[in-house]
């Protein structure tokens, strides 16, 4: 089962990493002013996260493939590691669709 993890930047911020069953990190928000900023984030990736239509597939200037998740509002609410390939990409939106609706909630 995957799981949000939170932790605190260097500059006094939050953000958080969606983390697959595996360890591995699926997806990684932007930073956030606040605790309950970062929750909300989570829960919107929760939510957008089951619409395929959320996901921007996108390609890196050095040809790599990656993904955002937007939100509704289209703001970049997490953005993926880049890939080697394109279906390596859709394996990685496929664990976020898998993992973010049941995911716990863990602070670092």
């Amino acid at each position: 089962m995957g799981k949000f993890e939170i932790k605190s930047t260097g500059s006094g911020k939050t953000m958080f990493n969606l983390k697959a069953g595996n360890g591995q990190v699926i997806l990684t928000s932007q930073s956030y002013a606040s605790m309950d900023g970062c929750k909300n984030g989570i829960e919107s990736v929760k939510k957008n996260s089951q619409d395929d239509a959320r996901f921007e597939r996108k390609t890196a200037k050095d040809g790599s493939p990656f993904f955002t998740l937007n939100a509704t509002n289209g703001q970049v609410i997490g953005k993926s590691e880049m890939y080697s390939s394109k279906d390596a990409m859709e394996n990685g939106i496929a664990s976020v669709k898998k993992n973010a609706p049941d995911a716990d909630t863990v602070e670092v």
